[in-house]
């Protein structure tokens, strides 16, 4: 994909961030310069590589050389601690670790590593290219592991899904054709580079679209507007969370946002006020919603953007390529509006786990990936995911899915975020316990307040029972999800109002 951008449009922008600003001819010349001093070090392919990297130009371009020479890369988001870094760095069997110099103290030892980050980006990479090797290439084959993504780890371990370079190809092909993405495009990547929706949705999309792919560090709403504006943006993909901190901080009428075409989302479902306040403001935005996982290389469903206020409860329809079955416990299909869990197919699934065959047996099963998502297809076709299975509250026999109670939450003026966990019962087994964030310009809401609000929305046994309210934000991983299990911490410590 980058040798047919360089070959179509040399000399059109590729890459921004910040001050730096590069051509497609020289993005391919200076991962083209990186993968020498690779080679030079003993990187050969197949081998295990690393990027402990933030958002920045060297993540794309060290991206772009360790696939060149067939070497295999392994993201890590740069949150992560010693010792889950040294787990990964030991289960993958990585020969190199390129870094952020700030990071350098979380480091194993005995791993070569490069950091990055003490000088520019071109003098960096032109004091690691050796001018004695010549320009690697190892064309991969379809199945050859391109990425190890690490999964989150919530019940254990994390486990490395691989994606193959197929994988990569055809998302890449399926984001462009679905958000219908041209070399007109710009988008701003605000999501996390080391995840697979900042690799495939936005750095590998923007390649086979042959567009340019504009890297945002960290995401602060008012500073992401203004660069939106000075940039042109055109598309991003972002988590609800961060739309409803733009509607909630920021006046949208002070921006010149004409430009912006595609408000891609995904990671949670998105409130229909904030759907509404959006398509008010901003009327020729086309709201897109995105659901996906690392296992798939990205998305597995995207709702065209004419049904996401209609179709609000469902993610889309299945994307070209990819099955979706929704089965029972025993691996029987069951028929349109049945709930159960959802396995999905298609060319982008991953082959398996990094050297952990149990998991691949556990999890991949005739071709399908079992999700862990509890939904439903209805008769048209559209995909609904309501729960997690380990997320699904069991309160007395009656089961709750927490994102339904989430969604009506969140449609309180004053709630920013909100998320629902089980709270433990010697009765009942489950009650229903809510944290909720309160917007920026909100006072106090109480509990009271809360309870008469779902009092006349939902099924009582579906309401929570118990509240910690404050005006801190819900704890998120590097994907922009609520980590529930920090939540259940918590609870379990019976954190105060106050303390959370």
């Amino acid at each position: 994909m980058l040798e047919n951008a360089v070959s179509a449009r040399p000399n059109s922008e590729a890459l921004v961030c910040g001050d730096f600003r590069c051509t497609w001819q020289e993005l391919h010349t200076l991962s083209q310069a990186f993968a020498t001093g690779m080679v030079a070090r003993g990187i050969k392919p197949g081998d295990r590589v690393v990027l402990f990297l933030g958002n920045r130009p060297e993540f794309v371009i060290t991206l772009y050389a360790i696939m060149r020479i067939g070497a295999v890369a392994v993201p890590v988001g740069i949150r992560e601690q010693a010792p889950g870094l040294a787990y990964i760095v030991e289960q993958s069997g990585a020969s190199l670790i390129l870094h952020e110099a700030s990071l350098a103290h979380l480091l194993p030892q005995g791993t070569d590593a490069v950091a990055i980050g003490e000088t520019d980006t071109r003098t960096f990479i032109a004091s690691f290219a050796d001018p004695q090797t010549p320009a690697p290439i190892h064309p991969p084959q379809d199945d050859d592991a391109a990425l190890i993504m690490y999964t989150s780890g919530t019940t254990g371990r994390p486990k490395g899904a691989i994606s193959s370079h197929l994988a990569l190809t055809h998302m890449s092909a399926t984001y462009a054709t679905c958000m219908k993405l041209s070399e007109q495009d710009r988008s701003i990547c605000i999501v996390p580079l080391s995840h697979i929706t900042g690799i495939t949705a936005e750095l590998c999309a923007m390649a086979y679209a042959q567009a340019c792919l504009i890297i945002v560090p960290e995401f602060k709403a008012d500073l992401f507007l203004a660069l939106a504006e000075q940039e042109g943006m055109t598309h991003t993909l972002m988590v609800p969370a961060m739309y409803n901190l733009i509607l909630d901080r920021v006046d949208l009428s002070q921006f010149d946002l004409s430009a912006w075409r595609i408000g891609a989302f995904g990671g949670s479902p998105m409130p229909i006020p904030t759907i509404r306040q959006l398509k008010g403001q901003l009327p020729l935005l086309q709201l897109m919603n995105v659901y996906g996982a690392t296992e798939i290389s990205g998305a597995a469903t995207i709702m065209p953007h004419d049904y996401v206020e209609e179709r609000s409860g469902s993610v889309g329809l299945a994307v070209p390529g990819t099955t979706i079955r929704i089965v029972d416990d025993t691996g029987n299909d069951l028929p349109a509006g049945e709930t159960g869990e959802l396995w999905i197919s298609g060319p982008t699934i991953t082959p398996g786990y990094w050297r952990n065959t149990e998991a691949t047996a556990i999890n991949l099963i005739d071709g399908f990936w079992r999700s862990g998502d509890l939904g439903f297809l209805d008769q048209d076709g559209f995909v609904h995911v309501l729960d997690r299975l380990k997320d699904m509250i069991n309160r007395g026999g009656y089961k709750i899915f927490t994102a339904e109670v989430e969604s009506i939450l969140m449609e309180h003026p004053a709630v920013l975020e909100a998320a629902v966990i089980a709270k433990p019962c010697a009765i009942l087994g489950e009650r229903v316990h809510a944290f909720i964030t309160l917007s920026e310009d909100t006072g106090t809401v109480s509990q009271h307040e809360l309870t008469e609000y779902c009092s006349t929305r939902m099924t009582d046994y579906k309401q929570p029972e118990s509240y910690t309210i404050g005006h801190v934000p819900l704890p998120r991983n590097l994907n922009g999800k609520v980590v529930k299990t920090e939540l259940r911490q918590m609870l379990a410590l019976r954190a105060s109002p106050a303390a959370f």
